[in-house]
């Protein structure tokens, strides 16, 4: 084997390797209903669910289990996983709209705070009929418990930051 060949060889383990830490949303049709009539409908392409370090980006009807490390009070090294084996360190995040009679009635974030400390963190949304990101307040949720946040508008996407702890 020449150098260019090894070379070449260990850069596709360690691409594989790096990619492989990250996990993907695969290619889905979004289809919200905004009243009776009208519906909101995208198709997401595959996707990574990090936008950035740790900025999660969600769409209605994803269930998602987030593994962090904490390190002074921050979150790091978040990561999706496909099943829950570290409960301790998994944040269990559930988006969902609620319809009745093919009527928008509201949308719900649920996340589960597996952490001895309050978990909180920054969210922004886009809504349909409004053309442009829009930051929400979010409340903290506390100690091993579930927080729900509710919303009237129709969401088409949430992103979550600036995840951290507090006492």
């Amino acid at each position: 084997m020449n150098i260019k060949t090894i070379a070449l060889f260990f850069g596709l383990i360690i691409s594989n390797f790096c990619f492989s830490q990250q996990e993907f949303r695969e290619n889905f049709t979004l289809k919200l209903p905004v009243d009776s009539v009208r519906y909101y409908q995208q198709e997401v392409k595959k996707s990574p669910y990090f936008v950035e370090e740790n900025t999660l980006q969600i769409y209605p009807g994803e269930h998602l289990f987030i593994e962090a490390d904490v390190k002074e009070g921050k979150l790091e090294f978040m990561k999706v996983v496909k099943e829950n084996v570290n409960p301790s360190k998994t944040i269990e995040i559930e988006f969902s709209q609620d319809v009745e009679d093919r009527k928008h009635k509201g949308m719900m974030l649920q996340v589960s705070n597996p952490f001895d400390k309050n978990l909180l963190y920054d969210a922004t949304m886009y809504t349909v009929g409004e053309p442009k990101w829009v930051d929400t307040s979010i409340l903290p949720v506390k100690p091993k418990l579930i927080g729900f946040e509710l919303w009237n508008d129709v969401i088409i996407t949430l992103v979550l930051h600036d995840w951290r702890l507090q006492n």
